[in-house]
């Protein structure tokens, strides 16, 4: 991390002007942002022999506002070193131009005697300063990077598995100014202040009935937090009885969870809301909360339901997950349950779900995406699908500057 400083004075004034002067400073700060993952292979044994230039690709991980992910290549990258030595590579895996960056490869110790071999650009002086890297899919690594004759017999190897850590340091580059306050502002706590409004039930101008239950409301802040309730309140085509209006297909507990977060900006407890600690139960109300959330237009409970849903998938919700991600457009939810289902391990026990034969008679399309992802599974396609490549010498980056490799 360096810090360069610039100062510059206003020009003098004139002799008729006041004698004072003044003077102003600014700070560029270049350092880097940092982020690290662990790729884990197990069944190194059977990964042997795949053939020179095929590859094992972690999943992408984020670094700095990037996406990168490892390539482990078994058999070596290229012709020259097959049978010789294993290459590892980390690659750009999101769109990016000129992306600087600092690398370290590790390749873990399992023996409990930490003597880890890392090639690394952190904690030294780099002459020609940090890597660039051009393009999505360009390459920083090692086509030589351990000899397959002695990876088999070392302690980097344990139970067939490998374990490899790669670190990532962005550079980023920002400029400061003189700071000439220092006021320590609370967080907002309006949310707290219209929580209390409900539960006070002060002013409420309208009256809810659901499922049996009587909710008080008050129009202004629901038409201010939802273009439905506004629609519906105050629009040319409002409902008659303003007064009193009855909610069909939604139960009264997820409409009082809606109620909340309109008035707290944050979703309630869903243990307390439910009265029991079951994952499944919580999982059951988030999906409910999800599909109350689009009905009333309110995007930021839909995703805060979709955060939950994509945390909480297991194997006898995943396929109703699915469903309602595929019925209320949450695409990103649909991809985690659909590569959660296509896994191997997770397929057969899926498909013996009640959730399953739900999915198959509301949602009979997605079946074929999930018949793309499971034929594509083995492949990481979705991470590395249509990357350039860019091959770099052995102990080098991209642009053949070398790096020496160290043992911790």
């Amino acid at each position: 991390m360096g810090t360069i400083s610039f100062h510059g004075e206003l020009p003098k004034p004139s002799t008729s002007s006041s004698p004072t002067s003044s003077s102003t400073s600014s700070t560029s700060r270049t350092e880097t942002v940092n982020g690290s993952h662990e790729f884990k292979i197990k069944g190194y044994s059977l990964a042997k022999g795949m053939g020179v230039g095929k590859y094992m690709a972690s999943d992408a991980f984020m670094v700095g506002g990037y996406e990168w992910a490892i390539y482990f290549y078994p058999d070596g990258k290229s012709a020259e070193n097959n049978a010789t030595y294993v290459s590892l590579f980390i690659a750009l895996a999101s769109e990016g131009t000129d992306v600087r960056a600092l690398f370290e490869l590790t390749l873990l110790d399992q023996s409990g005697k930490d003597r880890h071999k890392v090639h690394s650009h952190f904690g030294r002086m780099l002459e020609s300063g940090p890597y660039t890297l051009k393009y999505r899919g360009s390459m920083w690594g090692y086509k030589r990077f351990f000899k397959r004759t002695l990876l088999g017999t070392s302690d980097y190897l344990k139970d067939d598995c490998l374990s490899i850590r790669c670190c990532v340091g962005v550079v980023k580059s920002h400029t400061e100014g003189p700071k000439i306050y220092s006021i320590t502002v609370p967080p907002s706590d309006i949310g707290q202040h219209f929580g209390k409004l409900l539960e006070s039930g002060k002013g409420a101008d309208v009256k809810f009935e659901v499922d049996g239950e009587i909710f008080d409301a008050h129009k202004l802040v629901l038409a201010a937090r939802s273009p439905v309730f506004r629609a519906q309140l105050f629009g040319p085509l409002k409902d008659q009885n303003t007064q009193s209006i009855r909610v069909e297909d939604m139960e009264a507990p997820v409409f009082k969870a809606l109620l909340h977060f309109i008035y707290w900006d944050a979703l309630p407890d869903m243990e307390e809301l439910m009265g029991s600690t079951s994952k499944w139960a919580s999982t059951l109300v988030a999906q409910h909360l999800l599909a109350a959330a689009d009905r009333y237009a309110l995007e930021r409970m839909r995703l805060l339901c979709e955060a939950k849903l994509c945390e909480g998938v297991t194997i006898n919700t995943v396929a109703t997950t699915l469903a309602l991600a595929e019925q209320h457009n949450c695409l990103h939810l649909k991809g985690v349950c659909l590569k959660f289902i296509a896994l191997p391990e997770n397929l057969k026990a899926v498909m013996q779900t009640d959730g399953f034969e739900y999915l198959k008679e509301s949602c009979p399309g997605v079946l074929t995406e999930l018949l793309q992802y499971v034929a594509k599974i083995g492949e990481h396609s979705v991470i590395s699908c249509g990357y350039r490549k860019e091959g770099s010498l052995d102990g080098s980056d991209v642009n053949g500057r070398r790096v020496k490799p160290r043992l911790q």
